[in-house]
């Protein structure tokens, strides 16, 4: 950090301001997996299904206020998964998709401006914040079979964004089969709101970049491999191991369960 007596002048800026935050790690518990039309099959003969990993496909993000709470809204996320596991016997590959809904509250504050841009078009209305959530990929925790009728799990028809199910390159089965997969995710995710605002910051100096562009890279393969640092760990294996786990390792390590 400069010291203060660096700073050259303090100038206004328009950026969005955070007004409230929330980091969240969510272990979702039995949610329903509709499977491709092609993994049912698959799903009807097996024993059991090993998770093998998921992916977040996309979050659907809506904001709404509280009228007995001023100034505060909820934030309701809706995530869509890919998820993928192995039935045993047979090693083959199941995939579908889940749905995880999720609300938090969180302060937002109050506005009533409207705003418009000298090109003469309309770029939003103040009176609710903008919601962001950040997430990661899950990690797929469990994966279980059951019968459809003993669980009371009936079949729903969710409004699911048609670029969701183009992704998946065939039909997923919304509605119940026999037998279910029911999956288990571990879900990370910070969620804010916040509103543009005009803010004064101090300046130390204009930000140079201090890297050059690099030139379109013609270079042959045997210099590419030059530039790669030699994989020192690789050969000597460490005298101990944490055994505190991270999100990367866990992910690794269940991947390869």
């Amino acid at each position: 950090m400069a010291d203060s007596q660096e700073i050259t002048e303090a100038v206004c800026i328009h950026t969005r301001k955070i007004y409230d935050s929330c980091r969240d790690k969510d272990c979702v518990e039995d949610l329903r997996l509709y499977p491709t039309a092609g993994s049912q099959p698959y799903i009807e003969s097996a024993f059991s299904v090993r998770p093998c990993s998921a992916t977040l496909l996309y979050a659907d993000v809506d904001v709404d206020e509280i009228s007995f709470n001023r100034g505060h809204y909820t934030v309701d996320v809706t995530y869509f998964y890919e998820v993928t596991g192995t039935t045993f016997p047979g090693e083959n590959t199941v995939r579908g998709l889940c749905v995880f809904n999720k609300r938090v509250m969180l302060f937002g504050s109050e506005g009533s401006a409207r705003v418009f841009s000298s090109d003469g078009s309309f770029t939003g209305s103040a009176s609710q914040p903008v919601a962001v959530v950040e997430c990661v990929d899950p990690i797929v925790l469990n994966m279980k079979l059951v019968d459809a009728c003993p669980t009371g799990i009936v079949g729903d028809m969710r409004d699911v964004p048609q670029s969701i199910l183009n992704h998946f390159g065939e039909d997923l089965l919304l509605n119940d089969g026999v037998r279910l997969v029911l999956c288990t995710l571990g879900q990370f995710s910070i969620i804010r709101l916040e509103r543009d605002s005009q803010l004064v910051v101090p300046v130390y100096d204009y930000c140079m970049p201090d890297k050059e562009c690099p030139p379109n890279s013609e270079d042959d393969p045997c210099t590419m491999f030059s530039r790669i640092n030699f994989p020192v760990e690789e050969f000597f294996p460490p005298d101990s191991i944490d055994t505190a786990e991270d999100y990367r390792s866990a992910i690794q390590n269940l991947n390869t369960q």
